[in-house]
């Protein structure tokens, strides 16, 4: 995390956090969402505007992380912004040496990969499950002939988050949970 978000949160601790604002789609791009997008749907029906300032993009991959609910937020100086994931909370890439990658250019190992019922990869990584980038499928191929072990298995697609801990719309969550709560007017009726 950049030293200059460390001091923020510091300085101010009690900022609300935000959710629904960012969205990361299935090509590890981010996407801004603002009013308008959210209204239109949820992400990814309605993405909003790609991100396209590199600059911003780094910074919000630097500052990237997760809560223990499984939330992925990017923590932008003393806020947290929650992000809408498309997929999985990270996209893996291989580059051309065979090192893997994820979209913040985070390194990472392959534990293991699993295929869902579409014939997406996923890679496990000790940091958390990665969609394999679909531009990498040949790439992953040669892969696959150095290291057979890795060969998919098998997962539907619907047990992914619950199996990693990770969740798609921390802004569905957070309006579920805001519709649980009973104000003492109602409770009265």
């Amino acid at each position: 995390m950049d030293e200059i978000v460390k001091q923020a949160m510091l300085k101010w601790p009690n900022v609300p956090a935000c959710a629904g604002w960012l969205g990361l789609d299935a090509r590890g791009r981010w996407f801004m969402r603002d009013a308008a997008a959210q209204e239109a749907g949820p992400f990814p029906h309605s993405k909003g505007s790609a991100l396209e300032h590199e600059g911003l993009a780094q910074f919000i991959g630097r500052n990237y992380t997760n809560d223990a609910q499984g939330r992925w937020y990017f923590q932008n100086g003393p806020q947290r912004v929650f992000v809408e994931l498309e997929v999985a909370p990270w996209i893996v890439r291989i580059d051309s040496d065979g090192t893997w990658r994820t979209h913040t250019g985070l390194h990472v190992q392959c534990v293991r990969s699993l295929e869902d019922e579409c014939g997406r990869v996923f890679i496990e990584t000790a940091q958390g499950l990665g969609l394999l980038h679909s531009l990498d499928m040949l790439a992953f191929s040669d892969q696959l002939d150095l290291h057979p072990q890795w060969a998919p298995q098998p997962v539907a697609s619907a047990s992914l988050a619950q199996r990693y801990g990770f969740v798609l719309s921390p802004q569905t969550l957070e309006l579920a949970s805001s519709a649980a709560i009973v104000s003492p007017e109602q409770g009265a009726a």
